[in-house]
């Protein structure tokens, strides 16, 4: 199939658009812009900015791809943003640019952004996440794979979220939420490990076993941080991705961990 733009759609001079990219009608493309091949933007989408889109990406009506940071550190220059394959983004999305020359706001492939969502500048999010309706995530947020975020949760800037791990919906995360476990509340406390999640992307018996004893340790035994890492260290199992994962998050981590709660 060509590559097909409604005749009300803008696509400045300079845009770049692969094969069979389809761009609906008062949709807007800048001229800074690159489009993988097959992505389509319904009516009304808005993709503009120093930014290049992967192939198969789906923009529904009313987003905004790409626009300028909010971070009113912004300097000039061409900061941008670069999206994987296959991401889709729902209706009235917003996902900003960085904020400084030369640096990007990143997506990976396979993500699902709810309507309403707001990525904003300098997030760095992996691949197969799905972001439910209204979640607002502030500047410098990381993202690792496979993340569920529930709706109208909202993010602190610089925090970061492990893979596999889920966000309930109206949660205030200010901390770190490592791997694997579920946080809910304001503030969002770590409250079990996401067996579901877990389950249904192929972990084994055994690897959530090990969770479950790493959630105990570090959640449930009334040590405090430096203790329960301790414990982790001098574990039968601490050579196991699950343990050496957990040990590495924390050690990484800036904010502080998100504490254990009921």
């Amino acid at each position: 199939m060509a590559t097909t733009i409604h005749p009300t759609a803008i696509v400045e001079k300079g845009a770049e658009l692969g094969a069979d990219v389809e761009i609906g009608p008062f949709a807007y493309v800048g001229p800074e812009v690159w489009l993988g091949e097959g992505t389509r933007l319904h009516h009304h989408a808005s993709v503009e900015g120093n930014t290049v889109l992967g192939a198969g990406c789906e923009l529904f009506p009313y987003c905004s791809i790409g626009a300028k940071t909010q971070d009113l550190k912004f300097k000039g220059g061409s900061p941008g943003l670069r999206v994987g394959n296959r991401n889709v983004f729902r209706e009235y999305v917003s996902v900003h640019a960085a904020t400084n020359d030369g640096e990007y706001t990143v997506l990976g492939s396979h993500n699902t952004i709810l309507a309403y969502s707001h990525i904003a500048h300098d997030c760095q999010l992996g691949s197969h996440i799905v972001m439910s309706n209204a979640v607002s995530m502030a500047g410098h947020v990381t993202v690792e794979d496979h993340v569920v975020i529930g709706g109208a949760a909202g993010i602190h800037q610089f925090c970061r979220i492990g893979a596999y791990a889920m966000l309930s919906a109206m949660a205030k995360l200010v901390q770190d939420l490592p791997p694997w476990f579920i946080a809910d509340g304001t503030p969002a406390v770590v409250r079990a490990i996401n067996k579901v999640g877990l389950e249904r992307n192929g972990f084994s018996a055994e690897q959530i076993e090990r969770v479950k004893q790493i959630h105990r340790i570090y959640f449930r035994s009334g040590l405090n941080r430096t203790q329960a890492l301790e414990k982790l260290a001098t574990h039968a199992d601490v050579a196991t991705p699950e343990f050496r994962q957990i040990i590495e998050f924390t050690a990484q981590s800036e904010r502080g961990i998100a504490p254990g709660g009921s």
